[in-house]
């Protein structure tokens, strides 16, 4: 067992706190045939980045018309198709053990708004008073915009809290700000060797910490 002190707690939400696999997958799939991408690469490149990010990076020399139907395409799918987008194990009990204690949390993801009030109502996972989405960075992950703003709108240093990912772009996004690591899932990420990790959140345990404002996490 690990355990670390925070201040604050940053989430992802895709693969974090929700699985949306399913519809990700078939709606990226959808999108590949019609377009003849290669889904393998649509799916390294795309995991934890803004949609808007993944479709310029492949189609952007096909014209901005074709790139913008893409994205209303996934975006529309993707807020619309909720079947099958249940909680990851532990995820609402940890966000409603983390309000209990009066810890300050952010969710920080690569969603836009309307796609993150769906899924994590379709999840049944509540959502943190702070949110961060695609809207409200210029640079999506895995540049740090997110984490040190979501940091920032807790009233905290990001070195202060611990981020919790599991997609190399968010991964890097957490590192670059500064935070601490907790990696979700069992994914083969290259970047996370060192990083202590949890299959979900299920044991993941907060308790109040020694220093007035502190919390110990136990992964």
């Amino acid at each position: 067992m690990t355990t670390l002190t925070a201040r604050g707690f940053l989430f992802d939400m895709d693969g974090t706190l929700v699985d949306s696999t399913a519809v990700v997958e078939a709606v990226w799939a959808e999108l590949a045939a019609q377009y003849g991408l290669d889904l393998a690469e649509l799916h390294a490149f795309g995991h934890g980045r803004q949609s808007r990010t993944t479709i310029h990076h492949f189609l952007a020399d096909r014209g901005a018309d074709v790139a913008a139907a893409a994205l209303r395409f996934v975006d529309t799918e993707e807020e619309t198709r909720l079947d099958g987008v249940v909680e990851i194990p532990g995820a609402a009990a940890l966000l409603g053990a983390l309000r209990e204690q009066g810890a300050p949390v952010a969710l920080v993801t690569s969603a836009s708004l309307p796609l993150a009030l769906a899924r994590m109502g379709a999840a049944g996972v509540p959502m943190p008073d702070v949110i961060v989405t695609a809207e409200r960075v210029e640079h999506s992950k895995p540049h740090p915009d997110g984490y040190l703003l979501g940091a920032s709108l807790l009233g905290l240093a990001a070195e202060d809290c611990v981020g919790f990912e599991d997609a190399d772009a968010g991964v890097a996004a957490v590192r670059s700000a500064g935070a601490q690591l907790v990696v979700v899932g069992e994914t083969n990420l290259r970047s996370t060797v060192d990083a202590p990790r949890v299959a979900d959140l299920s044991r993941v345990r907060v308790t109040a910490g020694e220093a007035p404002g502190t919390y110990t996490l136990s992964v």
